[in-house]
């Protein structure tokens, strides 16, 4: 089990709440993006993906706290997380001045890779709506006092959008504190979003800042050492090397330096290809210390975005509905698993699907 102290559900609202930015996917399914004349879209982002997946998925009430230009584009993005299930009232409509002077909303054109090919992402979230969002913006005592919330999910990819979303990231955990809402976090280190202001340097004293403020920290091996400053020995850089026992003295050293860390999550991923990989995960609380989810060696992948995603949301699950450590982390490496043999940033699983793989499942027809 774990000390979190988890808000009543027949006392709150919400299950869930995201802060984050949700952008437009721009798939190109299994051309190239500079090759391609069709786009499939999807709705994605980091933070919401994981409270997407904790309603859609897992059947939990779920919000997310966002700002959208107002436009057809604003809207298609809207239309897309109405189907993922989540109460929009919390979007800021920002006005839009026509072109795109001042506010924008983020497109995000990403490839899948395939075998030898990795995938590629290009970002275009360049003076967008949710990169302008700051302090005061949200009534966060509403949300989490008044209407109430659980559990609280937000990340490093909001928080390097500008100035004001790491401010606001702060603003938000505070306030989630304040009324005993859970807070947990994603690093989820992105080198391009640090490169123009500061590089890894900024991203190391934002993130550090924001730690002292987090339930629930989840990320991989470069996040915590890029964000944290801590350093996973004897792993080269495909992970290939890789070592349970050295990636959990590195979570011991995250959890020593931050005594507010209840839960530390991380995923294990070695690159043998784009469309395989070996996938696992581990999971810490000073009451279990570390345990180890079942270890999927080669698994076939169709998209690779968003499975560090559906193993947050799969792990709080988990939390949230009161199962050991231990069961947390099996039900986060199978969601995670099987988001990743689906198209798009977000879960087209179920929770059964989740939980007979976790429990051992195999890839049999079900008739």
């Amino acid at each position: 089990m774990t000390d979190l102290a988890i808000r009543p559900a027949d006392e709150c609202r919400y299950d869930a709440v995201s802060l984050g930015e949700v952008m437009l996917r721009m798939d190109p399914g299994e051309g190239r993006i500079r090759t391609t004349r069709n786009f499939r879209v999807w709705e994605g982002g980091g933070e919401y993906n994981v409270t997407r997946g904790l309603r859609r998925a897992f059947g939990l009430r779920g919000a997310v706290v966002t700002a959208l230009a107002d436009n057809e584009v604003g809207r298609l993005v809207e239309d897309c997380i109405l189907t993922g299930g989540l109460d929009t009232q919390f979007i800021q409509w920002v006005p839009y001045d026509g072109i795109g002077r001042g506010v924008r909303n983020g497109l995000n054109f990403t490839e899948r890779g395939f075998g030898v090919r990795g995938a590629v992402g290009v970002s275009d979230r360049g003076h967008t709506a949710a990169a302008a969002m700051k302090p005061g913006d949200v009534d966060w005592d509403h949300i989490f006092g008044e209407l109430g919330a659980r559990w609280l999910h937000t990340g490093g990819i909001f928080a390097a959008l500008s100035e004001t979303t790491a401010e606001t990231v702060i603003e938000a955990v505070t306030a989630a504190k304040r009324h005993g809402t859970v807070v947990s976090y994603d690093l989820n280190y992105r080198p391009s979003l640090w490169k123009a202001i500061g590089g890894q340097d900024k991203a190391r004293e934002v993130n550090r800042e924001i730690a002292k403020h987090i339930d629930v920290m989840i990320g991989n091996e470069e996040d915590f050492t890029a964000c944290l400053g801590f350093e996973v020995e004897g792993v080269d850089e495909n992970l290939s090397e890789l070592e349970a026992a050295n990636f959990a003295a590195m979570i011991e050293k995250a959890a020593a330096e931050y005594p507010n860390f209840k839960v530390i999550g991380t995923t294990l991923r070695t690159v043998r290809s784009a469309s395989i990989n070996d996938w696992g995960a581990l999971a810490w609380s000073r009451e279990t210390g570390v345990v180890q989810a079942t270890h999927r060696e080669r698994l076939e992948i169709l998209d690779r975005v968003g499975g560090g995603d559906s193993f947050a949301s799969g792990l709080i699950y988990g939390l949230l509905d009161g199962q050991p450590l231990q069961t947390a982390v099996e039900y986060g490496a199978a969601h995670g698993a099987l988001a990743m043999t689906t198209p798009g940033d977000t879960t087209m699983v179920t929770k059964a699907e989740v939980l007979k793989l976790a429990g051992g499942g195999s890839a049999r027809v079900d008739r």
